[in-house]
């Protein structure tokens, strides 16, 4: 694949914003988001034939990015989300496959057909249609329902993957990751809906309480052939990552250390 664009518009590297408490957080999100590449490109040899899917991966920046450097192809890329927009701009882009997809339903592949598939900070919003978000604030019932969105939607990504890597953020990490405020993700979800109404008028982060936040044990459950990694900020876990590795398929693992992944 050729060089991405230079490092000011990789999604990697967030932009430049003005204010003390926006620089901080962007060298914060900059930090993880380079360490999670890293981690990516330790497990993962991507050869020319490798097909890779990255689901949920909007305008195919952020994968653009990350495979920056390696021999992959860009129409063995497929870029499958529910935003056609940026789907199609993915494609004109990067020469991306593009994948249109509906909130819910059947990936339209056979079984193994990826490499790999990349998904990163999707899962928690596979939760209930985005029209009932704001009017569900019971925290049993969105749970439930999330929880079996949840694991339907991971299920038909192992179908059609010989390998994967699945990121989600940690509901215990202090700074809830949608909000960028402290301790939200701890809130029953009836004060959270709450929270996020007061805080879009008046914060610098705006968002929708779409987002279930999967545990480490609901992780596993989903994805149960999966090893477990966390990415850890001053020894918090900011992240949790389900990792598959094939061994064949045109990705060749390499040797990882498993010192502190559990």
């Amino acid at each position: 694949m050729d060089k991405a664009t230079d490092e000011a518009l990789s999604p990697l590297v967030e932009a430049e914003e003005d204010g003390l408490l926006r620089k901080a957080i962007r060298h914060f999100r900059t930090a993880s988001r380079l360490r999670r590449c890293a981690l990516f490109h330790s497990l993962f040899h991507v050869a020319e034939e490798s097909r890779i899917l990255d689901l949920g991966g909007a305008n195919g920046a952020y994968v653009a990015a990350l495979l920056t450097g390696t021999a992959a192809q860009p129409a063995n890329v497929y870029i499958a989300d529910i935003d056609h927009e940026a789907v199609h701009s993915a494609a004109t882009r990067f020469g991306y496959t593009p994948v249109f997809l509906e909130e819910s339903g059947d990936l339209p592949f056979p079984d193994h057909y990826f490499d790999v598939v990349l998904c990163s900070s999707v899962l928690e919003h596979v939760t209930i249609p985005k029209r009932d978000v704001w009017r569900e604030r019971s925290g049993s019932t969105f749970s439930g329902l999330a929880r079996a969105h949840q694991r339907q939607f991971a299920k038909e990504l192992s179908r059609v993957a010989v390998g994967y890597f699945v990121q989600v953020p940690s509901r215990w990490f202090p700074i809830e990751t949608h909000t960028w405020l402290p301790f939200v993700g701890y809130l029953p979800r009836s004060l959270q809906c709450r929270v996020i109404e007061i805080s879009n008028r008046v914060w610098i982060k705006e968002t929708i309480p779409d987002f279930y936040l999967p545990t480490a044990s609901d992780l596993l459950e989903y994805f149960p052939t999966a090893e477990l990694r966390r990415e850890r900020v001053f020894g918090v876990t900011k992240s949790l990552i389900a990792v598959k590795r094939p061994s064949s398929y045109g990705l060749a693992p390499r040797t990882v250390s498993p010192t502190g992944d559990r």
